[in-house]
């Protein structure tokens, strides 16, 4: 299925991936309690903050981010590992609000920004004929780390100080990534690709966008409501994990064991959803990404069983093995992979951004005293709605040939 460097490039991608979760929200909403303790702030001020950082780093991602189309792919990956190992040591020290805004910018800029941008850019841009299950192979990095960190760190925090797990895994960047990148990458550069057979459609030449050209079209927009609904309600209920499972009455334990029914799932989804975009596109695809979450919503609103946060999760899970392979190659489809990676910065930092968006609503509705089944409605709402405007306009996404 894949020769000897396409296989570099993938696991490229799935051990930058996996090394991405320690900027996500599903990790770092672990710490939440911990860090809340420590400095004495309620959920909407931890919400405030994380939110504020967020969307700091999103607005840097767009200018960062396009810089991966002008150097060599191996030098960018570099910066982006010392950066990460730097930010978490630097997450070890917060003693103040000041110091936990510029960690979790930090976090958010190069783990769930840079780390997951670099990882997807590098297998979109190499991979044409294979790019869904390339893709469904590198992000299952991430929904490895989904599966297995979370038990891991609820048993850690009752081990050892929060803090030491912060320094642990500053260390581990810095002596395992360098060399692994180095292996796997090292030969790569812009036009290095993916051979394609002679009858693949991607031998139809289309138009390659510019990022200018890009946010004039009006099917960005449309598509773009899709893509983030994933990211900022996923967000929400990570960073509040511990509130919802205190309404539940679910314990934290639960909540850390649900987490590997998400991890399931979006891994088999993941891995069946890039057979399925090489088969049928990921236009084609795109309308049933939401589903599963959009029910996820229901389930929130009416159980609170704590057999229903498995379910409740696992949904979720199936939107997002989903949303992680056609978030990238949707974009390449409509656009081409000249400007991919300028491209690639604007819809990373947008899914950023709504990260932040996300966790501001929660811990906003959260401090006015909304229930958390009045915030699944919301949520149910915004999902119902960013649907029917897809619908609308699904038969449009078709590339522009030349």
């Amino acid at each position: 299925m894949f020769n000897s460097l396409s296989l570099k490039v993938i696991i490229f991608g799935f051990i930058f991936t996996f090394f991405s979760s320690f900027g996500q929200s599903f990790f770092l909403g672990l710490f939440n309690s911990s860090i809340r303790e420590t400095l004495s702030i309620t959920h909407g001020q931890f919400g405030s903050i994380y939110a504020s950082a967020t969307l700091l780093s999103s607005f840097v991602l767009i200018w960062v981010g396009k810089k991966i189309d002008d150097i060599n792919i191996f030098k960018f990956a570099f910066y982006v590992i010392l950066l990460l190992s730097f930010s978490c040591f630097f997450f070890s020290k917060i003693s103040s609000v000041i110091l936990l805004f510029i960690a979790v910018f930090l976090m958010r800029f190069s783990g769930q920004g840079l780390m997951s941008h670099t990882a997807t850019t590098t297998i979109t841009r190499y991979f044409t004929k294979s790019r869904g299950k390339a893709l469904s192979a590198g992000w299952f990095g991430l929904s490895t780390a989904e599966f297995i960190l979370p038990v891991l760190i609820v048993y850690l925090l009752t081990i050892t100080a929060w803090q030491n797990i912060w320094i642990s895994i500053s260390i581990l960047i810095l002596i395992f990534l360098p060399i692994t990148s180095f292996l796997l990458i090292k030969r790569l550069d812009f036009d290095t690709r993916e051979q394609a057979n002679t009858h693949d459609f991607e031998k139809k030449e289309i138009k390659q966008w510019r990022r200018i050209e890009v946010i004039k079209d009006y099917r960005f927009y449309v598509v773009c409501l899709n893509m983030l609904a994933m990211p900022w309600i996923a967000t929400g209920v990570f960073v509040y994990q511990s509130f919802i499972t205190e309404a539940k009455g679910w314990g934290s334990f639960v909540i850390a064991q649900s987490f590997m029914a998400y991890s399931i799932l979006s891994v088999v989804t993941l891995l069946g959803s890039g057979f399925l975009i090489d088969k049928f596109t990921s236009r084609k695809l795109l309308i049933f990404m939401n589903i599963p979450l959009l029910f996820s919503t229901l389930v929130l609103f009416y159980f609170d069983n704590p057999i229903t946060s498995f379910i409740f999760l696992g949904l979720i899970g199936i939107s997002n093995g989903l949303a992680n392979v056609l978030g990238s190659s949707t974009w390449a489809e409509i656009y081409g992979v000249k400007f991919i990676g300028s491209i690639k910065a604007l819809t990373t930092a947008l899914m950023v951004f709504s990260t932040a968006f996300g966790t501001a609503l929660f811990g906003f509705l959260i401090d006015k005293g909304f229930s958390i089944e009045l915030i699944a409605m919301i949520s149910f709402i915004y999902i119902l709605i960013s649907l029917i405007l897809l619908i609308f306009v699904r038969n449009k996404l078709n590339p522009h040939y030349i």
